[in-house]
């Protein structure tokens, strides 16, 4: 298309597979999109666009990615407020019909796939190393492992006992994290059974058990969120309480906040996806199914293409690399 939308805070430039999603910087946006910078989102990782009226005189356009395209997405599981969406474009009313304009090109741009959830993660997110504070202690992820390095100041003595924690990628199948700002947050951990998180394949892991009652590493004023580790060797025990959980680190509304600890649990959720190995019917290795239908080489190709983002960003290794593509170039 080569054009660009601007609207408030944020502006759309428009490619022929893709848009670029630039946020601007300044007191009035917000610290997760200032945080982001840009996005390129391939248009194949989208399902959809929608037009609404927004408010105060202006409408809203926002992309609807697939489920499965977007760590970052999948991550924050619907939690996010409506001015932290990177998918939300705000303009003037008087823009409406251009807003519709872009909309419709966009849905002639979708693949044959949109309805369907995304086989692999389409959007990149921000690369390691990254780090932040939370309330008990300091989350790392140096692209191969995560390390929780607890703070005698707000740790709970369960975690204590165990010391500081490290997990490699190939420990864990997914990530939980809760907003402090989401609905229901404030002053409680979650309530039996509302614990959900995001899995290496996709959308949201099974429910687990996150008791109620206020733990005492939990901060004080404001909303209660965490971030926890899915682990294979845990996959079938109940989730109890984060504070009291070694794979988890709770925050709040001074502590871990959205802007460092969203693109945290992204980053991970992308390399512990990228580590799985290709789900195969039968436990057969693809590359040697009898009878399975060739892939589109320009899907080998972008998928090679994204692997190399990876590679690039340390997240996968050389021999990991050369294996995945040599996997990739087999199914042509």
């Amino acid at each position: 298309m080569g054009d660009v939308l601007a609207g408030f805070q944020t502006v759309w430039e428009f490619d022929t597979d893709s848009m670029l999603i630039r946020f601007e910087r300044g007191i009035r946006t917000p610290k997760l999109l200032q945080a982001l910078g840009e996005r390129r989102i391939p248009f194949e990782a989208l399902s959809g666009v929608e037009l609404a009226v927004g408010k105060r005189g202006t409408v809203v356009l926002r992309a609807v990615p697939r489920p499965g395209a977007d760590p970052l997405m999948d991550a924050a599981d619907g939690q996010l407020k409506e001015a932290y969406d990177p998918y939300r474009l705000v303009l003037p009313a008087e823009r409406e019909t251009l807003a519709d304009y872009y909309a419709e090109r966009i849905r002639e741009s979708l693949c044959p796939d949109a309805d369907l959830p995304a086989e692999a993660h389409l959007v990149t997110v921000p690369p390691a190393p990254l780090s932040f504070k939370a309330y008990d202690g300091k989350a790392s992820f140096d692209g191969k492992a995560i390390s929780f390095r607890w703070f005698w100041t707000g740790a709970s003595s369960e975690k204590w006992k165990v010391g500081d924690q490290h997990f490699r990628i190939d420990e864990l199948t997914g990530v939980e994290w809760r907003s402090p700002e989401s609905r229901g947050s404030a002053g409680t951990v979650p309530k039996e059974g509302s614990a959900k998180g995001a899995s290496a394949k996709g959308g949201a892991a099974k429910d687990g058990t996150a008791r109620n009652g206020t733990g005492k590493a939990a901060p004080k004023g404001g909303g209660h969120g965490y971030l926890r580790l899915l682990r294979r060797s845990a996959e079938d025990e109940p989730l109890g309480r984060p504070d009291q959980d070694p794979a988890a680190v709770v925050f709040g509304m001074g502590y871990g906040l959205v802007h460092q600890s969203l693109p945290f649990a992204a980053a991970v959720l992308e390399a512990i996806r990228a580590s799985s190995p290709v789900p195969c019917a039968e436990g057969a290795p693809s590359s040697n199914r009898t009878g399975a239908p060739r892939r589109d080489p320009a899907d080998i190709a972008e998928r090679i293409r994204h692997l190399g983002e990876l590679h690039t960003a340390g997240l996968l290794t050389d021999d990991e690399f050369s294996a995945k593509k040599a996997e990739l170039l087999a199914e042509l």
